[in-house]
């Protein structure tokens, strides 16, 4: 029994793990003390519980003023109080009349009466006064009340990977603690008679097993947890019994076997266990024997997903990226997110035959707008090592053949 041959172009691919994705539901939900949230996935809605900022906040250090009285520079005006970060003092209650100032500390609350601030820079400060040099307009250098949000507005939605700047905020509105999904249990299953474990003294004609661990941390970095099982032989028996040992967790990653060999057999055993797939390839480099579908299991609410990727350690990586990252941050509760290429210029120029759309190793170098990248030599997608010189891929479309030095190309981020 076989897999059917189901070869899309990338975006069809690409579309279509994007579509099931969508349709995933996300694992139970937990509490944990806000630190340990740290790129977690949020799992409840995140609202202001008052207004932000609760007053009128000075931007700068200087003087709060009524901005009309700086119609005539320069202007001196009698200073009656200092405004510092903190409890509310004790003047800012009353209203500041014509001709009279605050000095004012950035972050303070602005005093009733004055509608602007002017920057310390611009002022000479005398006695009980000040003379101000440069006019400021109405509303300068303050964030009015509520400006950044409104008591009970929504700040953060759930699906939110919770970085720095969103933990920031849930502090900010007083959450220690914070609900989010589980993280979704993906098993790694790395398939081929060459392989043998780490630590082992490889034959020959065998390699150590490194597609285990390098999935393992793209697993880890898109917001899963990694189950590494055995290493699967070429044989039907016992892979198919470790194929089904990883369907018991939320999705099986599989490594190899998935090629036109006689012994790739991992299309062959799921086939038998009436697997639907989705493709059996893309029309991509590296990586283009790249396998995806479902598989019902005994005792499963639901079938499981699995991907079969190439064993060359360069296209797994790839395809994991392209294809397997999306389908796990849908299990962990994120939000769907569009793959985005950012853009440089080409250091030297690249010729490939047209087809296939390709994502090559590259170094991205220079600083501010003056980036350009180019190719790493490499030795095809068994080279760990080039990859390993690498920061990013060139994106080569499929109908490009010639891509000139100078020319504006897509990147993807590692």
């Amino acid at each position: 029994m076989t897999a059917p041959s189901l070869v899309l172009t990338f975006e069809e691919a690409r579309r279509t793990v994007e579509l099931h994705a969508a349709r995933m539901s996300p694992r139970a939900q937990e509490t944990l003390d806000l630190l340990h949230t740290a790129s977690r996935i949020l799992a409840e809605p995140i609202s202001a519980d008052r207004d932000i900022p609760p007053f009128p906040r000075s931007t700068r250090d200087g003087y709060a003023v009524r901005a009309a009285d700086l119609a005539k520079l320069p202007a001196k005006l009698r200073v009656i109080g200092e405004i510092k970060a903190g409890p509310m003092p004790g003047p800012i209650k009353s209203p500041m009349n014509s001709g009279e100032c605050f000095s004012i500390m950035t972050g303070a609350p602005v005093p009733q009466g004055a509608d602007a601030v002017v920057m310390v820079e611009y002022t000479s400060a005398e006695g009980g006064s000040v003379e101000i040099s440069k006019p400021v307009a109405h509303g300068e250098n303050i964030v009015p009340l509520g400006a950044e949000a409104r008591r009970g507005a929504l700040l953060l939605d759930p699906g939110t990977s919770l970085n720095e700047a969103a933990i920031a905020v849930a502090a900010s509105v007083g959450k220690s603690k914070l609900k989010v999904f589980a993280r979704p249990r993906v098993a790694v299953l790395t398939t081929g008679d060459e392989i043998v474990d780490v630590s082992a003294t490889p034959g020959p004609a065998q390699i150590r097993n490194s597609n285990s661990y390098s999935l393992s941390v793209q697993i880890q970095n898109a917001g899963g947890d990694p189950v590494i099982l055995p290493i699967a032989p070429d044989e039907p028996v016992r892979l198919r019994q470790l194929i089904l040992e990883g369907l018991q967790s939320d999705l099986l990653v599989m490594t190899g076997g998935v090629s036109m060999g006689r012994y790739d057999l991992v299309e062959q055993v799921l086939a038998e266990l009436h697997a639907e797939f989705f493709f059996t390839g893309a029309k991509i480099q590296p990586g283009k024997p790249v396998v995806f579908g479902r598989v019902g299991t005994s005792g499963a609410d639901t079938p499981k997903y699995f991907f079969g990727l190439p064993g060359n350690p360069v296209s797994t990586m790839v395809t994991f990226e392209l294809f397997a990252k999306p389908l796990i941050g849908a299990l962990a509760g994120m939000s769907q997110r569009p793959l985005i290429f950012t853009h440089a210029r080409l250091k030297s120029e690249i010729r490939v035959k047209t087809g296939l759309t390709r994502f090559l190793p590259a170094i991205l170098s220079g600083a501010y707008a003056n980036t350009h990248v180019e190719l790493v030599p490499w030795q095809g997608s068994g080279d760990i090592a080039g990859r390993s010189r690498s920061n990013c891929y060139v994106v080569i479309p499929a109908d490009r053949q010639h891509i000139p030095a100078g020319e504006w190309v897509a990147i993807l981020s590692r």
